[in-house]
């Protein structure tokens, strides 16, 4: 996940966001013949039948303004022109068509749009979140959440805790956001950390180059019903293959199709290179450089030694950390989905790269759900149910431990409450990866905007530690002692130091370290290159520069020893999880609407499972009198012992408006005192009532929302309210 947009390659995720229809068949550059072949064939047949019969109508329009220029008889004239209504009521029929079909599809439905609006104002208006600086017209990319949208953030993370670092027996650690810039040279941020970006020529106003060329295509497949089947399969396929274009290929679409910029109009620089990340520096000299975070995840590579050392010097363990991370986005948009900082939760699982097998593989290798394999794709198939354990075993995952950590992402995203039928598991594509991964899979769920990436799971090799181990010169490796010693041929590597420090004075120990840091490969071609030609130039990671190495400086060999133990870099697994991506998700997948009772209007209910509700409960005195409200106080009070979050309304509205205004936050149980010895307790998504007595209100809500008994358990355990009265009160 290192060098992508928050959990995934923006401009990879244009496609997926635009044409989930297609199911990604092709993203590949080399595959655009096989997406032709995928492309809708009513459309296709459509926008065909369309252009017939505009040629047509153009024909015959032609023909009756000649009818007309050489006064032809009037019931030839009429004949002739009731043709031309004919044809045109026929190309009308074909457009109406078009754009149903298109409509349907998903390509930007206006159903779509109103839904993703109604979340939205809702969300806002029960302030879940809100721009943040409003009152100074805010920031673009920046939210705050609010109460009921912090609860439902503290919850998630609760249960991520629990889920993963509780039952997995991780070690959690908290790093701080500024990092030196040294870290992210590493790790290859300060290089490759960027997004290509186009400048107003006039105003200077920048834009995402790639949003832009993104945009210009979708309007003309959502909107323009004149384009032919060619030119639209030719917007499918740029589409398709954005994610490849160099800069200059990307420019040369931009200038080929006269896209300018949005708000003026101006004509539009070359693509450039900006670098996402937000740049400081350290202390107050400024001599220190330092970038915020792009992500949390290298605060704990760096830590490897320390942490494996805490943990008894054992492998596998896994370190995870929950924090703040910041991404320079060019133009961000889609609300939470693409921000300037949000929270991150990742996990990076530390495994012998010749043992990838888990222990408890077995507890989730029965799960069936979406995959999204990369030969499904590129053959232009759907996503469709597999058997995790039969996934594994025939290879589609990688190994043991990536399979293990998918099923439990599956666990954990479906019992916070994303519909299983709209989250799926896609493998990465070979361009996609990056060159040292082994595997890589995304969780992707469908929203209003398409299939968005939420989580990665990613087997990431050796890579990450093996760069800074370079690059620090401090070794992080693990070692495995042998029960009896084994003879191996062994790569020695001896730098002539007297040599070295003629040639290179205050840089011998950089150049030092670099050669004894050299794997077998390097090592062995470098021998060769000395032999046959006497020098050689040699990279210094930590001079930043290529040194020259002669004969006498250096001697590689390889000897036979007996070895106790066996050196090497672990391997890492790491699911990587955007918390604000989820929780968005979250919010559509659990929002709906339902008539009011006298059928005027539809109400907003957020569905959501107890466990990540903003207010478990909320309590109602019936009606404003002293018993009622003493009566309240006892039920809060027990509420709060047994740490079940709620909220008292003694508002003198019905109680028909109170459930209303809860069931719009979401909250699923609702206590109605109306005596002083028992109450009734409602079910949010059903509107159930049962009667339970005052004392036992607290703990058969509690129980619930902790999951230790279902309401199915409750409504046969207790007497049901009548009917007559839960009509009243609705």
């Amino acid at each position: 996940m290192r060098f992508l947009s928050p959990l995934g390659s923006t401009r990879r995720q244009i496609f997926f966001y635009l044409l989930p229809q297609f199911q990604a068949n092709s993203i590949r550059r080399e595959s655009t013949s096989s997406f032709h072949t995928t492309m809708d064939a009513t459309e296709q047949s459509l926008r065909q039948s369309l252009s017939e019969k505009s040629s047509s109508v153009e024909s015959q329009g032609n023909a009756v303004r000649a009818l007309k220029a050489s006064r032809a008889a009037k019931p030839e004239i009429d004949a002739a022109i009731d043709l031309l209504n004919k044809l045109k009521l026929e190309k009308s029929a074909v457009e109406k068509q078009l754009q149903s079909t298109m409509s349907s599809s998903g390509n930007g439905s206006l159903n779509r749009e109103a839904f993703r609006q109604a979340v939205v104002n809702t969300l806002e208006r029960r302030l879940f979140y809100i721009p943040s600086f409003k009152i100074y017209r805010g920031v673009s990319g920046l939210f705050d959440y609010g109460p009921p949208g912090c609860a439902v953030k503290s919850n998630v993370l609760s249960f991520w805790r629990q889920h993963f670092i509780l039952e997995e027996n991780m070690l959690e650690v908290d790093c701080p956001c500024v990092t030196p810039e040294v870290v992210l040279k590493a790790s290859g941020h300060v290089d490759k950390f960027t997004d290509l970006m186009v400048k107003d020529e006039k105003t200077g106003t920048c834009y995402r180059a790639d949003h832009l060329l993104k945009d210009y295509c979708t309007e003309k497949l959502e909107k323009d019903l004149t384009i032919s089947a060619e030119k639209a399969a030719e917007f499918k396929d740029v589409l398709a293959v954005m994610e490849d274009y160099s800069p200059e290929e990307l420019g040369a679409k931009i200038k080929e199709y006269g896209i300018t910029a949005p708000d003026t109009k101006n004509p539009l620089s070359d693509p450039y290179p900006f670098n996402l990340m937000f740049q400081t520096s350290i202390g107050p000299s400024g001599l220190i450089p330092g970038y915020m975070r792009p992500e949390t995840a290298q605060g704990i590579f760096v830590n490897f030694k320390d942490l494996y050392y805490y943990n008894g010097r054992k492998l596998p363990f896994a370190a995870a950390q929950i924090g703040q991370a910041f991404r320079n986005e060019i133009s961000p948009r889609q609300g939470l989905l693409r921000v300037r900082e949000f929270t991150l939760a990742e996990i990076e699982h530390f495994v012998d790269p010749e043992n990838k097998s888990h222990p408890k593989f077995s507890d989730v290798s029965k799960l069936e759900f979406l995959m999204f394999p990369r030969e499904e794709q590129m053959s232009g198939q759907a996503a469709k149910k597999l058997c995790l354990g039969e996934a594994v075993a025939k290879g589609t995952v990688n190994n043991e431990t990536l399979g293990y950590f998918i099923g439990r992402v599956y666990l954990f995203l479906t019992r916070l409450g994303i519909d299983k039928e709209r989250l799926r598991f896609r493998q990465h594509l070979a361009n996609e990866m990056a060159h040292y991964a082994a595997d890589c899979w995304d969780a992707e769920i469908e929203s209003s905007y398409g299939w968005i990436e939420c989580v990665g799971i990613a087997d990431r090799s050796a890579y990450d530690l093996r760069a800074h181990s370079d690059k620090s010169g401090v070794a992080l490796v693990a070692e495995e002692k042998y029960a009896e010693p084994k003879e191996v041929e062994k790569l020695v590597i001896n730098p002539v130091k007297k040599e070295l420090g003629l040639a290179f004075k205050g840089n011998q120990k950089n150049v030092v370290e670099s050669l004894e840091a050299m794997n077998e490969k390097e090592a062995m071609e470098m021998k060769a290159t000395l032999e046959s030609k006497g020098e050689v130039e040699f990279y210094v990671c930590t001079l930043g520069k290529n040194v020259s190495i002669k004969k006498n400086m250096v001697s590689i060999s390889k000897e036979k020893k007996k070895e106790h133990q066996r050196v090497f870099t672990p391997s890492v697994i790491e699911p990587s999880f955007g918390i604000g991506r989820i929780i968005y998700c979250l919010y559509e997948h659990c929002f709906s609407t339902r008539p009011s009772k006298a059928g005027d209007e539809q109400l907003n209910v957020f569905r959501f499972p107890p466990l990540v509700a903003p207010i478990k409960c909320t309590v109602f005195p019936l009606v404003q009198n002293q018993q009622f409200e003493e009566a309240t106080k006892v039920i809060s009070k027990e509420l709060t012992s047994v740490g079940i979050s709620h909220k008292i309304d003694i508002t003198g509205t019905s109680i028909g408006k109170r459930y209303a205004r809860t069931d719009e936050l979401g909250v699923p149980f609702a206590i109605t005192v109306d005596s002083d010895a028992s109450v009734t307790i409602r079910e949010r998504d059903s509107k159930d009532q049962v009667r339970v007595s005052l004392k036992e209100a607290a703990s058969v809500v509690s129980s619930v929302a902790e999951g230790k008994m279902t309401w199915q358990d409750v409504w046969a355990s207790f007497p049901h309210h009548s009917s007559a009265a839960a009509d009243e009160q609705e």
